[in-house]
C-alpha cells in the first residue's frame, strides 16, 4: 500500500515544486535546470556506474563478498532512473543517492531491515530416484523413447513425397515445412 502513496505523492511534490520555483525564477530557467539537472547526473551516474562496474568485479576477482558493491550498483541505476525523470524532488534524490556515504546509509538502513536464512543441504538430505544414475561426473540425465523404424537395417528411409522411383534421390534435402531430420 505504500507504493501505492509514492505513486500518488511523487507527482504531487513535483508539480507543487514546479510551480513554487517556477514562480520565483520563471518559467525557461526552471526548465533550463531541469535539464541540466538530468545531464549533470547522467554523467555522474555514468562515472559512478563504471566504478561500481570495476568494484564488482575485482571482488568477484579476489572471492570477496560482492554484496556491498553490487547494492551500490543498483542504487546507482535507481539515482540514474530518478535524475532522468524531469522534477525536483526525485533530481534531489537522485543525486543524494551518487553520494558514497547516503548508498552507505541506505544499506545500513535497508541491513536492519531485512532478515537473511540460509538453507543448507547434503547430499544425504536429498530426496532422489534410486533408479537414476547419481548426477556429476560427466551423467547426462534424461528421458528417451524407443521408436519402431520401418524401415529394414541398412536401407535409408525414404520421405512418402519421394517413392517414385524415377526422382533423383532427394532424401537429404530438406522438404518444405520440415528440416529433413524429422519424421513425418
Amino acid at each position: 500500500m505504500w507504493l501505492f502513496w509514492v505513486f500518488v505523492a511523487v507527482p504531487i511534490i513535483e508539480i507543487a515544486l514546479f510551480i513554487q520555483v517556477g514562480g520565483w525564477i520563471g518559467l525557461w530557467p526552471t526548465l533550463a535546470i531541469v535539464i541540466l539537472t538530468a545531464l549533470v547526473g547522467t554523467a555522474l551516474m555514468r562515472s559512478q556506474g563504471a566504478h561500481a562496474w570495476a568494484e564488482v568485479q575485482s571482488s568477484f576477482n579476489e572471492l570477496r563478498d560482492p554484496t556491498r558493491p553490487l547494492a551500490h550498483g543498483v542504487m546507482i541505476l535507481v539515482a540514474g532512473m530518478l535524475l532522468l525523470t524531469p522534477g525536483f524532488f526525485t533530481d534531489t534524490m537522485g543525486l543524494l543517492l551518487l553520494i558514497p556515504a547516503v548508498r552507505d546509509a541506505v544499506m545500513r538502513h535497508l541491513a536492519r531491515r531485512i532478515r537473511i536464512t540460509r538453507v543448507q543441504m547434503s547430499a544425504s538430505g536429498m530426496r532422489r530416484d534410486p533408479h537414476r544414475p547419481p548426477y556429476g561426473e560427466g551423467v547426462i540425465d534424461g528421458d528417451y523413447v524407443v521408436e519402431d523404424d520401418p524401415a529394414p537395417h541398412g536401407a535409408t528411409r525414404r520421405p512418402p513425397d519421394m517413392a517414385d522411383p524415377d526422382v533423383a534421390d532427394q532424401s537429404s534435402a530438406p522438404r518444405a515445412g520440415g528440416s529433413g531430420w524429422t519424421r513425418h
